[in-house]
This record gives C-alpha cells, sequence and structure tokens, in this order.
C-alpha cells in the first residue's frame, strides 16, 4: 500500500526537533531510526505528486516521486544514515540537530514539484549547513561560515529573482525542462550553478568544508552540490555551456588539490573535479550521458563521504590533518586505511569498483557523440584524480 501522505523531508526536519530533549543510548537509536523511517516511506512510495498546498492562487507540490527524485531521494536517505552513525559518539546538539535539518531540506530539494518551495527547502539546505561549519567553534570556522552563508544567500537571490519572473512569464509554479531561453532561466541557472560549486562560483567550498568537525563535514561533502546536480538534470539537461564549465572543473581543481597540504582540502578541490564530471554529463544530455551523471552522483556521495571520513578519524586521533604533519599510520588505524583504499579506489575508477561504471558512463557518451577534445579533457582528469585522490591521500596519511 502506498503512503504518499507526508514528505519525507519533515520526518527529518520535525523530528531534529525532538533531539536535544533526549540523551544517551535513546537519542542514538532515534536519530539512526529517522534516515530508517525515510528509506521505509521512500521504499512503498508510488510514482505520482502529493503534499499539494494552495498558495495565493498557485499550487505547491511539496512532494514529486518519479525515477530522477527516487534516485536521488535514496541515497540521500542512505547517505544521513551513514552519517548520523559516523556521528554517533559526538555529544554535540547542535550537530545533530543541524545535519539532519540539513538532510531534511534536501530531500525537499529533490522532491519539490514547483520552484516555490523548492526555494523554500533550498534555503533552509544553505542556513542549516552553515551551523555544521561553525560547529567547530573556532574563530576560523565563524569566519568561513559568515562568508559561506553570504556566499549562498547572493545564490539564493539569483534563484529567487528567475522563479519570480519565470512565474511571471508562465503563470505556474510547476517545473520540469527549463534551458537556457532569457533572463528568468539565466538567472535560475547562476544561484543553482553557485550550489553545484562550478567555476569561477566554486571558492566557498574549499574554503568552508575543511572548516567544519570530523563529523559535520561528511554531510557537507554529501548534500548541497549533488542537489543541485539533480536540479541541473532536471531544468538543464542538454545545454551546452555545461560542457564547458564541467571541462573547466574537472581540470583546473586537479593542480590545487595535488599542490595543497590540508587533506580536506585535497578532498574539496576533489568534490569540485568530480562534480565537473557530472557538469559534463549533463551538458551532454544524452539518455546514456544522464544515467551516467545519476549513477555518478550516487557513487560519488558514498565514496566522497568515505573519503572524509577517512580524514576526519586521522583528525579525530591525531588532532592533525596536514600531509607534512602525518603519516604511518596504517598500523595503529588499519580499518581507516583499508576503507580509505576503498574510497580511493572507487574515485580513481578502478576497475570493480562504483566510479568505474558511473564515469566510464559519462567518458563513453561523450565519445559516442564524438565530442574528442572533451574526452581527452575527461581522460587527463581521470588521470589526475588518480594521483591527488586516488595516490596522495592515502599514501600520505598511511604509508610508512
Amino acid at each position: 500500500m502506498a503512503i504518499n501522505l507526508v514528505p519525507p523531508a519533515f520526518i527529518l526536519i520535525l523530528g531534529a526537533a525532538f533531539i536535544p530533549f533526549l540523551q544517551g543510548n535513546i537519542k542514538r537509536v532515534y536519530m539512526l531510526a529517522l534516515p530508517v523511517m525515510v528509506l521505509v516511506v521512500l521504499a512503498r512510495m508510488q510514482p505520482g505528486t502529493f503534499g499539494t498546498v494552495e498558495f495565493l492562487g498557485y499550487e505547491m507540490i511539496l512532494g514529486r516521486f518519479d525515477k530522477l527524485s527516487r534516485v536521488f531521494a535514496l541515497v540521500f536517505a542512505i547517505m544521513t544514515f551513514l552519517g548520523v552513525l559516523f556521528a554517533l559518539k559526538v555529544e554535540d546538539n547542535l550537530q545533530h540537530v543541524s545535519s539532519l535539518v540539513y538532510a531534511g531540506s534536501t530531500l525537499g530539494v529533490v522532491m519539490a514539484g514547483d520552484l516555490l518551495s523548492l526555494y523554500l527547502f533550498w534555503e533552509v539546505m544553505a542556513v542549516s549547513s552553515t551551523f555544521l561549519i561553525a560547529a567547530s567553534r573556532t574563530e576560523a570556522s565563524r569566519n568561513a561560515a559568515f562568508r559561506y552563508i553570504m556566499v549562498h544567500l547572493a545564490g539564493g537571490l539569483f534563484l529567487l529573482a528567475g522563479i519570480v519572473l519565470y512565474v511571471s512569464e508562465t503563470g505556474t509554479l510547476a517545473f520540469d525542462f527549463i534551458g537556457l531561453s532569457g533572463l528568468s532561466s539565466w538567472l535560475m541557472f547562476i544561484g543553482i550553478a553557485l550550489n553545484a560549486a562550478a567555476l569561477p562560483l566554486h571558492a566557498w567550498l574549499p574554503d568552508a568544508y575543511p572548516m567544519g568537525t570530523p563529523t559535520s563535514t561528511v554531510f557537507l561533502s554529501a548534500f548541497t552540490t549533488k542537489s543541485a546536480v539533480y536540479l541541473l538534470i532536471r531544468t538543464f539537461p542538454g545545454t551546452d555551456l555545461l560542457m564547458v564549465i564541467g571541462a573547466l572543473m574537472v581540470t583546473v581543481p586537479i593542480f590545487y588539490a595535488v599542490l595543497e597540504n590540508d587533506i580536506r582540502r585535497v578532498l574539496s578541490y576533489s568534490l569540485i573535479n568530480q562534480v565537473g564530471f557530472m557538469m559534463v554529463g549533463i551538458g551532454i544530455g544524452t539518455e546514456l550521458a544522464l544515467n551516467g551523471v545519476v549513477a555518478h552522483a550516487f557513487c560519488h556521495i558514498i565514496y566522497k563521504a568515505l573519503l572524509f571520513m577517512a580524514a576526519g578519524s586521522v583528525l579525530q586521533m591525531t588532532g592533525k590533518i596536514k600531509c607534512t604533519e602525518i603519516g604511518g599510520l596504517y598500523k595503529t588505524m588499519p580499518l581507516t586505511c583499508l576503507f580509505c583504499m576503498v574510497g580511493a579506489a572507487s574515485i580513481s575508477a578502478f576497475p570493480l569498483f562504483s566510479g568505474f561504471v558511473s564515469k566510464s558512463m559519462i567518458l563513453s557518451a561523450s565519445a559516442k557523440e564524438q565530442i574528442f577534445l572533451l574526452w581527452l579533457v575527461l581522460q587527463f582528469a581521470s588521470t589526475g584524480v588518480v594521483d591527488h585522490a586516488g595516490i596522495k591521500v592515502p599514501f600520505l596519511l598511511f604509508s610508512p
């Protein structure tokens, strides 16, 4: 029996409000139960729309469940469970509440069937993730959080301005494919591209993400950029500009990642690089390319979080995160070393690991469309990934 009654986003957002009133094992079980409830609801949902509300003569659709939103909602729910599991021993209600509200608002974004509810969840996502950056409670993290929220509020204003113009032009809040066809679409495109850390709007990511706590950074790596990827798949597939932006994203950050000394900054630049592959696939816009983008987003959320978990564990145990200050941890942290190697193999697209399949789909799509120069750029970028994420990170953390 279908249970299309309450948007899953509200399970996490409203459920997070009770966390400060719980303690001990009851709190831990409760936090794990929330994403499990979301997974159960998603498993039983049937395609369609639900949660419809009338607002000022327009129809708000809080829940739209189709093949695309199903995949992203499922991986976000899985990632929420894994992130909560990783953070169970943390005694910080600010982090727990913010992370679940952040995850819930991201679910709201990918299941929104209208532009107004999309915008509302978009802003909640920006505010809640800001608290995760500031959760370290240092002057550096507070400053980074301030810069982060200023950038994302600006991006939200671009999105809102585009929505207002779009609604005045079309008379509806509903959206699917939009395409770059006028001022409204360009404004929305800029707002979404900023959240995707698209060059040259990317500087906020390596500035903010490394400032989080060992656990909050895991959540940050998973949601904001991939929710933007989801929106670009739905609204701007086949946009040639995305191939250019994606080509820059897969190449430029790898040079910074190779030179960077802070492991979490290395992973942050690597994150931009991987989103670049997704941008290229969206720009190509064929069925193979878009399927590759969805697959790569799904895989990337998991293996990038795994790498941030490894880095966070090292930071938690040693108090150090710079390449020049650590090393030889394979003896004292063998399981962390093993899991880091799994993440490194996946992001490097090593055969039999998830990234090999998803990244190959995007590369194959560029070859099938005979975009030879783009194919060469992706091959070069793939080699760079092996260098900075596949070799540098595990080697400098764990080698003798």
